[in-house]
């Protein structure tokens, strides 16, 4: 089920979060689970491209890994706090580190083995 979750056109999964300034250290600095935050923008042609593999990888990984969706014009803040220049930038975060990232609309293929890689260290 996809649940709009502002007036932004910002669609999310049921098992995707929305990462806010607010709720950026409970959710994601904070979290027990790695996260794969996905820093976007309405505007973004490239990320409404990439969205719904984030949301499938969403999908795949619950349980092992939790989502969460930073729209960079909303929050500017966190996306300046760790240097986002570029959109669509997906941030694999782990005990409130950035552990990797990736930059721009790239295969799923590529996502997900970063993701692999992360949780078989863990």
């Amino acid at each position: 089920m996809v649940k709009q979750t502002s007036c932004k056109e910002e669609h999310v999964e049921d098992n995707e979060i929305v990462a806010t300034t607010a709720n950026f250290q409970s959710e994601v600095l904070s979290s027990s689970l790695p996260v794969l935050v996905d820093f976007w923008a309405v505007w973004c042609a490239p990320c409404r491209m990439i969205a719904p593999v984030v949301s499938e990888i969403a999908n795949e990984y619950t349980g092992k890994l939790k989502v969460a969706r930073l729209n960079v014009d909303d929050n500017q803040e966190i996306a300046a706090r760790y240097g986002i220049m570029s959109i669509p930038t997906l941030a694999l975060f782990k005990g409130g580190v950035v552990i990797d990232q990736v930059v721009g609309a790239v295969p799923k293929r590529t996502i997900t083995a970063k993701i692999d890689g992360l949780l078989q260290k863990s």
